[in-house]
């Protein structure tokens, strides 16, 4: 009797632990563009596939690495702490320090990312990324990998002042954020690379064209953020995205098959306009 109960306890143990380790937990140390990339739809795609997930957001509206090792230095409770709980829920909590956040969850991945104006200056990123991920490194869990989050390219029209430095070039600005985020991809500090900014280039070679933006910089809300939303979750679940069956309601049958066509696409050549000819 003592040897079944000790076998029954041991069997309880063991699915309590391969329970806990279906929760997929990741981090993002950004601003909007982590807002647009991972607050919205990410969640629902990974429900779909039956995968359960906590998603944290670190946000401060256009933060820079530069900002963000400002703040890691003084240990600055300056961010909006944006996380979406196994229910699908968002909750806010404002005034908290990057070390807060990283202390909340044994996270999965935390995700770097540059402010969209210096998206595409390798030597401006790396003025301050590597302080910020000896910073992350002392913090998080042994097994927490680290990710970069390749952002977009400004829509061809857009009036964001940091366009300038690409001489106001959607073509020059997408090419320096691919050399950069090439360079930074062979740093053997990050396990991933999201090509969020490759999957939204490749979203405007369909049919529904340079529409991807509400103001020029920031995804649309609903195709645009549903794109991006499904290179996170192919990239991260290692699954093709177009198996998912979910949709959002407000995305149409053919601005959902062409999201999850550019973003299956940039995980597969993440450097490369690849075309969607829906």
């Amino acid at each position: 009797m003592k040897q079944l109960l000790t076998l029954l306890l041991a069997f309880t143990f063991t699915m309590s632990v391969s329970a806990q380790e279906k929760i997929l937990k990741v981090l993002a140390i950004g601003n909007s563009f982590s807002e647009d990339g991972i607050e919205n739809y990410l969640y629902d795609l990974a429900k779909a596939d039956g995968q359960q997930i906590i998603i944290g957001n670190m946000y401060i509206g256009g933060a820079s690495i530069e900002l963000h090792v400002k703040n890691s230095r003084e240990d600055k409770a300056s961010y909006s702490y944006r996380k979406v709980g196994l229910d699908g829920k968002k909750m806010t909590t404002k005034d908290v320090s990057i070390s807060h956040a990283i202390a909340d969850e044994d996270w999965d991945y935390i995700s770097l990312q540059q402010a969209s104006p210096f998206s595409g200056q390798h030597t401006v990123i790396m003025k301050d990324l590597p302080e910020l991920i000896r910073y992350v490194n002392s913090l998080k869990k042994p097994h927490t990998k680290l990710l970069y989050h390749q952002t977009w390219a400004y829509q061809q029209d857009s009036d964001h002042k940091g366009f300038a430095n690409y001489d106001k070039s959607q073509e020059k600005m997408y090419a320096s954020i691919v050399d950069a985020t090439k360079k930074i991809s062979k740093m053997k500090d990050f396990d991933l690379v999201v090509p969020a900014g490759t999957a939204i280039q490749n979203a405007r070679t369909s049919s529904q064209g340079d529409t991807y933006t509400r103001d020029g910089y920031h995804l649309e809300l609903n195709f645009g953020r549903f794109t991006a939303a499904c290179t996170w979750y192919e990239k991260l679940l290692g699954k093709d995205v177009r198996k998912n069956s979910y949709k959002p309601e407000q995305v149409t049958d053919k601005q959902a098959k062409i999201a999850k066509q550019a973003a299956h696409k940039a995980v597969k050549k993440p450097f490369k306009v690849s075309k969607v000819k829906i």
